[in-house]
């Protein structure tokens, strides 16, 4: 099978968007993720898989950690932008937890420690401790056949 074939079976999976940051000397760096996923609860550990081809990798080999922030269904702009969909300068609200940037509002942000790190193909996968989290309400932005959509569309589809 050719990678577009295994790329569009991958995308009958839904998924959750999160956006990875990390920040060397002040300088904030992100990227939009679906490969992201719980690996322990004792220690409190996640995975996150990152392209070797992506310009966030070696920030996050430098520094060490990177933030989580799963994002809510009104913040779709933010997976566009760190997705490099949106090509101008917008605006992007940081908050900080564990010292790592995150995007403020998120359904959920994480700070991380990377404990591990494994080469996956063209991939690398890095295994971070979680430090510090912060729940807020709210409904998730799904990703579903390479589109966007929320819990309450996917819900009106099912009736």
């Amino acid at each position: 099978m050719d990678s577009r074939t295994f790329r569009n079976a991958m995308g009958t999976f839904a998924t959750g968007i999160t956006v990875i940051t990390t920040e060397i000397n002040g300088d904030v760096s992100g990227m939009t993720a679906n490969a992201f996923m719980s690996v322990s609860l004792e220690p409190k550990l996640i995975v996150v898989s990152i392209d070797k081809k992506s310009r966030l990798l070696e920030k996050i080999h430098k520094s060490k950690k990177y933030g989580i922030s799963i994002l809510s269904e009104a913040q779709q702009e933010y997976s566009m932008i760190f997705a490099g969909q949106i090509k101008e300068k917008r605006e992007v609200e940081f908050d900080r937890i564990g010292g790592i940037p995150v995007l403020k509002e998120a359904l959920l942000t994480l700070s991380c420690n990377v404990v591990a790190e494994h080469e996956a193909g063209d991939h690398i996968l890095f295994i971070g401790e979680v430090t510090d989290l912060n729940i807020n309400k709210g409904e998730p932005l799904v990703f579903y056949n390479g589109k966007y959509r929320n819990l309450k569309v996917l819900e009106e589809l099912a009736l």
